[in-house]
């Protein structure tokens, strides 16, 4: 019995590092910042990050127990990363704990407002939001981001219909762009 949780733990290890790596890759998707006006930048890509992983843990949300465990693994491995990036960017010891406890922020913020336009199947509210978040001093001038939200949509749609059995065994890939 002992031997099995572990062996359990061990598996869900093994899903968990795959499911990231798939949805970091989609996040990581060059056609996002080059057509769809994500700026390459550690902030653009932490945005671009969030995004991915929102709509996979909206998609997680409606699964049975083993997909939201893997999904709180994730989310978990996800903070554990940006701790690690937040390091390697020089930031000592002392300076983490207050970033970390922003950049958790913004992620539960955005969280928060781009559900409210997805449920709502809004792209003008989700596009002006998305606007904000990636273009903040830009103000007016900021670029559209209809693309980016239109995009959100339909990878939330897709991401309905992907059975159970992907998502549990950590084999969900959310659709990306075309190059």
């Amino acid at each position: 019995m002992v031997f099995g949780f572990f062996r359990q733990k061990r598996n869900n290890k093994v899903i968990v590092e795959r499911q990231y790596q798939a949805l970091t890759t989609a996040a990581r998707s060059t056609v996002f910042y080059r057509d769809m006006q994500v700026p390459d930048t550690v902030l653009g890509r932490f945005e671009m990050l969030s995004i991915v992983l929102i709509l996979y843990f909206r998609r997680t949300a409606k699964s049975a127990r083993s997909g939201q465990e893997i999904a709180q693994n994730i989310i978990d491995a996800f903070f554990e990363d940006v701790d690690h990036s937040i390091r390697e960017l020089g930031v000592g010891d002392p300076g983490v704990p207050k970033r970390m406890k922003k950049l958790a922020g913004m992620y539960y913020g955005r969280l928060e407002s781009y559900a409210a336009a997805l449920d709502a199947k809004d792209r003008a509210v989700l596009a002006a939001a998305l606007k904000r978040n990636f273009h903040p001093e830009a103000g007016d001038a900021a670029p559209s981001m209809q693309a980016l939200a239109d995009w959100m949509l339909e990878a939330e749609e897709a991401l309905a219909a992907i059975g159970e059995d992907a998502i549990e065994t950590g084999m969900a890939r959310i659709s990306v762009p075309q190059d």
